[in-house]
């Protein structure tokens, strides 16, 4: 079993910034990559970013390039999710997940999946 834990998130105006993070414990030795997706009222749940734990590639879904930088601690076991020049379009759940296989941008490959932070853009 692996328990992931967000935090981090919050409202935050416009061209702001905001840091998340995601705690992972338990049996992660194996996992290939973790990621960030979010889930707006009403939509499906997108993907956002993924690194490859052990190599450190990045992906990234076009509509947050150049704005949102993912990164691990290898040491804290933590993910992060540094989000600047935000926009109400991101106003979401951002939930970090991890998986042992490739194919980082489906959720469907995603075995563990944390509870969710509110993220809220005001304009």
């Amino acid at each position: 079993q692996v328990q992931l834990v967000e935090s981090g998130g919050g409202l935050v105006q416009a061209g702001g910034s905001l840091r998340l993070s995601c705690a992972a414990s338990g049996r992660t030795a194996s996992r290939y990559a973790m990621g960030w997706f979010r889930q707006a009222p009403g939509k499906e749940r997108e993907f956002v970013a993924a690194i490859v734990w052990t190599r450190g590639s990045t992906y990234y879904a076009d509509s947050v390039k150049d704005r949102f930088t993912i990164s691990r601690d290898n040491a804290k076991n933590t993910l992060y999710l540094q989000m600047n020049s935000l926009k109400p379009e991101d106003t979401a759940v951002y939930y970090c997940a991890t998986t042992l296989i490739a194919g980082v941008t489906v959720p469907g490959n995603y075995a563990y999946w944390g509870q969710g932070t509110q993220v809220t853009v005001s304009s």
